[in-house]
């Protein structure tokens, strides 16, 4: 995940996030890294895994999340373990959950992998996910959909990848997403 000099028209900023999805190694041993951004922190490897807590203290209550992304979508080139999907178009994300904790993933463990449909810290949810490449700067407003209308949440998680499967190590190495301006509106 680097910085671009590509912001979306009209921006204020002079730049943009560009995640590249990626096949670090040498000599072909290594493993497929999903390009990403999200809120949290990376914890640390557990061998070649990486564990990562998603989520920041947060207790407000948006009603969406709004930005601007465009991306390239390749075809599925490099699989792991367990993967759900193993072979057609990547698929990217866009992501941001409000939740009642942090929620550590470890690659490593699929029980610990996050579904904001069903994990039961998460108060309000919301979601883009797609399969086609979007070749021009693209506006979103994200609603979200409050599953617990009653409970202030405490933390915010919001996530964006190029190759949605990165969990499981799995996505295409031609898949990249640009995003720009996010904001939270109430």
């Amino acid at each position: 995940t680097n910085s671009s000099n590509d912001p979306r028209p009209g921006s204020t900023g002079s730049l943009c996030v560009r995640m590249q999805s990626a096949f670090p190694g040498l000599m072909g041993v290594g493993k497929f890294a999903a390009g990403n951004i999200f809120v949290g922190r990376f914890a640390g490897l557990n061998g070649m895994n990486g564990i990562v807590e998603f989520g920041q203290p947060f207790t407000g209550r948006p009603a969406a999340l709004h930005g601007w992304y465009k991306c390239n979508v390749g075809q599925i080139n490099k699989t792991g373990a367990g993967a759900p999907v193993t072979s057609g178009p990547d698929r990217y994300q866009i992501m941001i959950c409000l939740t009642t904790g942090v929620h550590a993933v470890n690659t490593a463990d699929k029980s610990t992998f996050f579904d904001c449909k069903t994990n039961s810290k998460v108060v309000a949810w919301g979601e883009i996910l797609g399969t086609e490449s979007v070749s021009e700067w693209t506006e979103f407003t994200l609603p979200l959909n409050y599953v617990k209308p009653d409970e202030r949440p405490t933390h915010i998680m919001i996530v964006a990848s190029a190759s949605s499967y990165g969990d499981y190590f799995t996505g295409s190495t031609d898949s990249w997403m640009c995003i720009d301006d996010f904001e939270l509106v109430y």
